[in-house]
């Protein structure tokens, strides 16, 4: 027995809309129609759905992940290419990481600096560093 759009939907938390996008756009031709054209997921799809759903939400463009799934349809003679797909996309998340470290630098000083000033009851506490040491840190 194969699931409906509507269970998968319940299944994964993608939403029904979003499945519908997936498929519009090429992302799910291992998905099976049943007799009246509806798409009848089977277990094994979710696995595609997860990989779909990592790469997507790790910020790879919907045009790359179709040329994934392309060459995943095309079978072995596309392994080097598959694995380039992970390897460069991996490169890409680690400089977004880094990215992001550098915000979390950012934000954990101004945590600092509120709860320094709440503490003090006055953000005069930090008026001995000027403006642009307090922002630069």
């Amino acid at each position: 027995m194969g699931y409906t759009i509507s269970e998968v939907a319940d299944k994964t938390g993608l939403t029904a809309h979003t499945l519908r996008f997936y498929d519009k756009e090429g992302l799910l031709p291992f998905v099976d129609r049943n007799k009246t054209g509806n798409r009848d997921f089977k277990e094994s799809d979710f696995e595609w759905l997860a990989v779909i759903t990592c790469l997507k939400k790790s910020g790879m463009p919907i045009k790359r992940i179709k040329q994934f799934i392309d060459w995943c349809m095309e079978g072995d003679p596309t392994l080097y290419q598959r694995l380039e797909v992970f390897e460069t996309h991996k490169r890409a998340v680690i400089e977004k990481i880094t990215e992001l470290e550098k915000y979390m630098e950012k934000i954990d000083y101004k945590i600092w600096y509120y709860k320094t000033a709440i503490n003090a009851g006055t953000e005069a506490v930090h008026s001995q560093q000027t403006c642009a040491l307090a922002e630069d840190n």
